[in-house]
């Protein structure tokens, strides 16, 4: 069992940047593909990135492709999003998830943290 914590969400200007951490803990962190998700009030849970075990393979959302980087440490059992050129349509709670398979469907992972809120103002 995995629990995950996210934090370093924010309010934040547009232009602006922000990195989120989500740190792992109660599993052997390297085994677990890690993704990105985030949630807008009255919107869908929807993909933001997702990166392998081995920190060699990263998929994006389009949405966000080229202003977002997923990396990760599997020493510091840690996933991080930084995100940078954000705008106000990227506000939204930014979730982290484990799973076994990269995926972009958040059926598909297994483990999820709470959530931090990200606000970018206009």
């Amino acid at each position: 069992q995995v629990q995950l914590v996210e934090s370093g969400g924010g309010l934040v200007q547009a232009g602006g940047s922000l990195r989120l951490s989500c740190a792992a803990s109660g599993g052997t962190f390297s085994k677990y593909v890690m993704g990105w998700f985030r949630q807008a009030p009255g919107k869908e849970r929807e993909f933001v990135a997702t990166i392998n075990r081995s920190n060699s393979n990263t998929a994006y959302a389009n949405s966000v492709k080229g202003r977002f980087t997923i990396s990760r440490d599997n020493a510091k059992n840690t996933v991080y999003l930084q995100m940078n050129s954000l705008k106000p349509e990227d506000t939204a709670v930014y979730f982290c998830a484990a799973g076994s398979v990269v995926a972009i469907s958040h059926n598909v992972y297994d483990y999820w943290g709470q959530g931090t809120q990200v606000t970018v103002s206009s």
